[in-house]
């Protein structure tokens, strides 16, 4: 059976396993790689036959897997990581990664009461990082087993229990040089009662593979804001996890803007772990010529009396395809669960595609759920009343997407990011 298995094996699965055998890490989470590995050499990369990958044929996508990135020369990486807008300058610290590995002399760290960071090469050369695996156990992924397997570095953030974080924490991914893979893991815990907002950006030139994983966990009542900006290379491949657990009377709001890659998939994992959570899960797609663009949610609500909302907006151009999977699951004993999911999308060119696949399994009796999804093209009777008053054809459409995804931007509530993330619509919308 081995035997056969391997014979069937694409280029890229093969290369994957002669890379991971040719480098296997002896530290301290060995075994927790080689399990991740073996879930991969198990199942290969996901197709369309994959029912989680249904829309995105990774296999098929992955016509190559790219040597693990090395760190560009100093004068490379710092133009790198100039070149990158993000969110501006409202950070108050920012952790830079370059090509999957930390940059401190790039980035803008400073003593913050209440907030440790450390980077994960470092903490890995002394042991085992707690935390580091926990929440990624919960989850099957042959995106997140590889990204187990080959993690080199990352973020370990925590902030401490009652800690307000007044500026922004972000942390930037650029990747610079000739093209190549990057895998980076980030722990991020914030303790009870705490407040703090993070900014998460990815950017680079080539076509080279990005997968990164994010393990986040919120204490109870504390307030989270996280927003991030995947504006990728469009000849590059971005796979992103991120796998979060709410204790009791937590508020996150998480925002995702996909404007960036060749093949992108975005998945969220939110576990409701605590009683009188509320958590939003939103977004905005932007893709255009021949881009596909993923957004896969599962949201777990395990305990009673918890809010989800997930909302997201796309608007697809020349022959782009988007895919939204949703999916929550109300458990048995979660009563007065609230959980709405909707999904639109502009069309706005006769090649482009978008494809819905809501879902609900509920086995409790007193819940609100509902889900949603729409796609269509520009309202004419709209774009006609803004024609009519003496607007260009091309200014009023644009005029109308722009009104469409800012929409769901501005229910982020962070005045700066929205400023942002609207100004990059303007951009992507040539206005």
């Amino acid at each position: 059976m081995t035997a056969d298995k391997d014979a069937l094996r694409t280029a890229a699965e093969r290369a994957l396993i002669e890379q991971y055998e040719a480098a296997k890490p002896g530290d301290a989470v060995a075994a927790l790689r080689e399990r991740a590995f073996a879930g991969f050499g198990e199942r290969g990369l996901p197709h369309r036959r994959v029912e989680e990958w249904k829309y995105t044929d990774l296999r098929r996508g992955m016509s190559e897997a790219l040597p693990i990135a090395e760190m560009p020369a100093a004068d490379e990486a710092k133009a790198a990581v100039e070149a990158v807008a993000g969110f501006g300058d409202m950070a108050g610290t920012r952790i830079v990664f370059v090509n999957g590995l930390f940059a401190p002399e790039l980035s803008k760290l400073q003593a913050v009461e209440g907030l440790i960071i450390t980077s994960l090469a470092a903490a890995l050369a002394e042991g085992a990082p707690e935390g580091l695996g926990d929440l990624a156990a919960s989850v099957t992924d042959t995106a997140l087993d590889l990204n187990t397997a080959f993690m080199r570095d990352g973020a370990l953030i925590t902030v401490a229990d009652g800690a307000t974080i007044e500026e922004p924490v972000e942390i930037m991914h650029v990747a610079a040089g000739e093209p190549a893979a990057t895998y980076t893991r980030h722990v991020v815990r914030v303790g009870a009662g705490a407040s703090v907002r993070f900014t998460e950006v990815y950017s680079g030139k080539g076509a080279y593979q990005t997968n990164t994983a994010i393990e986040f966990s919120a204490a109870d009542k504390a307030q989270v804001v996280w927003s991030k900006l995947q504006n990728e290379d469009h000849q590059a491949q971005h796979l992103s996890t991120f796998v979060s657990q709410l204790e009791a009377e937590v508020n996150f709001d998480h925002f995702v803007f996909n404007a960036g890659s060749h093949l992108a998939r975005t998945q969220a994992f939110l576990r409701f772990n605590g009683e009188y959570s509320k958590a939003g899960l939103r977004g905005a797609m932007l893709i255009g010529e021949d881009q596909h663009s993923d957004v896969t949610l599962v949201v777990d609500h395990a305990v009673p009396n918890c809010e989800s909302r997930e909302y997201f907006k796309s608007a697809i151009d020349g022959k782009a395809s988007g895919v939204f999977q949703g999916r929550i699951n109300v458990f048995q004993h979660a009563q007065k669960t609230d959980g709405q999911m909707m999904c639109q999308a502009l069309l706005l060119s006769d090649g482009a595609e978008m494809a819905y696949k809501p879902e609900l399994e509920i086995f409790a009796d007193d819940v609100q759920c509902a889900h949603g999804a729409t796609s269509g093209q520009i309202d004419e009777d709209l774009l006609f009343y803004l024609r009519a008053r003496g607007i260009p054809e091309a200014e009023a459409r644009t005029l109308l997407i722009l009104a469409f995804l800012s929409e769901v931007i501005e229910e982020i509530g962070d005045e700066a990011v929205v400023d942002v993330l609207e100004e990059r619509t303007r951009t992507w919308l040539g206005y």
